[in-house]
């Protein structure tokens, strides 16, 4: 039997773990304590230090989704990096929430109930792929983009300059996060429990 080229290059096309994306990906979960530490210093005061911490988890957290589209752009998409991605994004969340809390900026249910979320569906997640894939929820990424903004103007001092109404604005935009936090979540399992009872009527005998 003749095999064709393209078949006899197949294996050799499989990107290896070894990769700028991989390695961007890495760099943001390594930053995270960096970024904790900086945001405890000197008790979260509201100094050089605390918006230099708040500056990079805006930028750890920005880089979300570069390491994906360099991935594909260069046909780079490995397996570890599809692990890798939500862990650094859990990470930096966790990492900043756990932080406010600790500096009594944020109620600790509040942190609770997200991390139960995120770690929880990210862990489910993970135990059903090789079942089933669940489509992505539909406001995931507008309770990431919300997470993302309310927890970077929590982080930010700006109650210094511009004054206490911004804790207002704070709490505005942490509650429209933890709404959509827990709803997308629910989402995530209704679309689950779903697409089980598809796969078990679909198996049952006619």
């Amino acid at each position: 039997m003749t095999v064709s080229p393209d078949a006899q290059a197949a294996p050799a096309a499989r990107s290896s773990n070894w990769n700028l994306p991989n390695a961007i990906t890495i760099v943001r979960i390594l930053l995270a304590p960096v970024f904790f530490w900086m945001l405890l210093a000197d008790n979260g005061a509201d100094g050089v230090v605390r918006y230099l911490a708040a500056i990079l988890f805006i930028l750890a957290i920005a880089t979300d989704g570069v390491d994906g589209h360099l991935a594909r752009k260069n046909n780079q998409v490995t397996d570890l990096g599809k692990i890798l991605d939500p862990i650094a994004d859990k990470v930096l969340t966790g990492a900043a929430l756990v932080g406010l809390s600790i500096l009594a900026e944020l109620p600790w249910w509040v942190t609770i109930i997200i991390l139960v979320r995120e770690v929880g569906i990210t862990v489910f997640r993970f135990a059903v792929i090789k079942r089933r894939v669940i489509p992505a929820s539909r406001g995931g990424k507008l309770k990431t983009l919300a997470q993302s903004i309310a927890i970077s103007l929590a982080l930010l001092p700006l109650w210094v300059p511009l004054g206490d109404w911004m804790f207002v604005v704070n709490a505005v935009f942490m509650s429209i996060a933890f709404v959509l936090t827990v709803i997308t979540g629910l989402d995530y399992l209704y679309q689950d429990a779903k697409l089980n009872r598809a796969a078990k009527s679909g198996s049952s005998p006619a």
